[in-house]
């Protein structure tokens, strides 16, 4: 059986494809890598960075408590070192809530035309 192009995943990711999905530059990421221990990508024979869905999960929480909520480095890195879990369980509903939000204004956009 054939493979379909959407039922083949992607493992890795590349740092200008992780760049432009938190639209940050390049040397962001890597300064966070340097600054976080949980952002952890490997490296291929070249040394380029391969992140893996969880090395951008990390990145989205950290991207999250600096950019969004307004946390120093030290802060954020203390933050996470007192309670990854609970960080990342916030984050996870803050996000399913923003997706909620878009659903339904875009259902009342839908619905208002």
């Amino acid at each position: 059986m054939p493979y379909k192009e959407k039922d083949i995943e992607k493992k890795y990711f590349s740092i200008g494809e992780v760049a432009d999905m938190f639209q940050v530059a390049p040397s962001l990421i890597r300064y966070w890598e340097s600054e976080f221990d949980t952002i952890q990508p490997q490296k291929n024979k070249k040394g380029n960075r391969q992140f893996t869905k969880d090395d951008i999960e990390q990145f989205r929480v950290i991207y999250s408590l600096l950019k969004e909520k307004g946390y120093t480095i030290n802060g954020a890195r203390e933050l996470l070192k007192k309670d990854k879990q609970k960080v990342k369980n916030t984050e996870d509903i803050l996000d399913a809530l923003h997706k909620v939000r878009s659903f339904l204004i875009d259902l009342k956009k839908q619905l208002d035309s």
